[in-house]
């Protein structure tokens, strides 16, 4: 997930309502129903109104038709058709569901979902959600939800099956890489309330130890709360005994791009490019610049990553490794490099619209490849298994040669 700035939250887009524009269509047109504002392409909605037309007429329970929900089929099905995953339509209680999400606050088991490949998986678990701790990984393959197969389902159906009232149990058919068989995985829903940030001093062999001297930031999402939770942390690292940083963004599934853009400039001098917004043409490009030299600049930093970074947390990563020549430990990011933007419908509805393209300071793309770690480190079963960190270790190894 990322946001261009939460304001849009409260941004409108003024619209037509679907029966005043089909209806002026028909009035116009008469049998044939003109989109009027599709210009230079003219678009014929006779189809559309003879399949409404045939369904109200011939299916067997058409008394029992719902007219709204039918409309919202149709939205849906258009905004499907771009074949964009981020791109949806919600319907209002979706739409309810939606905000309260990126609140930090919901009912569920705690875990981001998207599409990849056509593959529904999970992007991140959230620290110590349900999700964490039942064993679920980044990367993972839902197969079924409880006894919903997901082939063909969409993102914004997966999310509704699998939330739920706390206390009630959802059971997921996981399939990993690895593994010969997929695994069921019964977790029980509860309500998540996600610190955006923590933080601690290690020594160098990754002991919490008051007089080490690294600081190791675990950022876990990038929400409306990240900003402030990061400037708290900040300023106790730079009144503490440490001396270089650890930013962890391991299953960051991402968030708002303010949030990414203000703490970005903790770690930067003025002047410097956090990420380039593209438009494809369709307007000029954005540069996102630091604004101030950042406090924590003189402190040497590396990256942690793995496949559950995205979106915003890959926006920081490249930030600080174009800029700053950072490392980045781990593993490749997802690869979520578009944003957003949310517009308000009539009657309570949204539409989640990708409207840009986000471009690392050094113009590269993200979407669909991710970053690259400069130093490969993979987490095996064994590791897991001994609650073994080897990313975290390496990371420790180069901030220790760092001056």
């Amino acid at each position: 997930m990322f946001w261009k700035n939460k304001k849009i939250y409260f941004y409108s887009l003024a619209i037509i309502g679907v029966f005043a524009v089909f209806g002026l269509g028909i009035w116009v047109g008469g049998e044939r129903v003109v989109c009027k504002v599709c210009a230079p392409e003219q678009v014929d909605f006779s189809l559309f109104w003879e399949a409404w037309n045939t369904l109200g007429q011939k299916y067997i329970r058409n008394g029992e038709l719902n007219t709204q929900n039918m409309i919202y089929g149709a939205i849906s099905g258009m905004v499907r058709s771009l074949e964009d995953p981020y791109t949806e339509f919600f319907n209002p209680q979706d739409t309810k569901t939606f905000v309260n999400d990126t609140s930090g606050r919901f009912e569920g088991v705690g875990m981001e979902v998207g599409l990849k490949n056509n593959q529904l998986q999970v992007v991140a678990p959230l620290e110590g959600t349900p999700a964490d701790q039942a064993g679920i990984r980044a990367g993972d393959k839902i197969l079924k939800i409880d006894s919903a197969v997901t082939t063909d389902m969409t993102v914004e159906k997966a999310i509704s099956l699998i939330r739920g009232q706390k206390g009630t149990e959802v059971t997921l058919l996981i399939m990993r890489n690895g593994w010969s068989a997929p695994k069921e995985f019964k977790i029980v829903r509860a309500l998540i309330e996600v610190p955006s940030t923590k933080w601690k001093i290690i020594d160098y062999s990754g002991i919490e130890n008051s007089q080490g001297e690294v600081a190791y930031i675990k950022i876990s999402q990038f929400s409306d709360m990240a900003s402030g939770d990061f400037s708290r942390v900040a300023f106790s690292v730079l009144n503490g005994p440490a001396k270089k940083i650890i930013l962890d963004l391991r299953n960051n599934p991402g968030g708002y791009l303010d949030a990414a853009q203000q703490i970005s400039e903790w770690f930067l001098s003025k002047g410097q490019t956090i990420v380039i917004e593209d438009f494809n043409n369709k307007q000029e490009r954005t540069d996102f610049k630091a604004r101030n030299n950042g406090s924590l600049l003189p402190y040497p930093a590396v990256v942690l990553i793995n496949q559950g970074s995205a979106s915003a947390s890959e926006i920081l990563a490249a930030a600080l490794r174009d800029n700053r020549g950072v490392k980045l430990v781990g593993e490749t990011s997802f690869g979520k490099g578009s944003v957003q933007e949310l517009a308000s419908l009539t009657g309570g509805s949204a539409l989640k619209i990708t409207i840009a393209d986000w471009l690392t300071p050094k113009e590269a793309r993200i979407t669909g490849v991710g970053l690259e770690p400069d130093v490969k480190v993979e987490l095996t079963e064994e590791d897991y298994q001994n609650d073994k960190d080897p990313q975290l270790d390496k990371a420790l190894e180069i901030l220790k040669a760092l001056q």
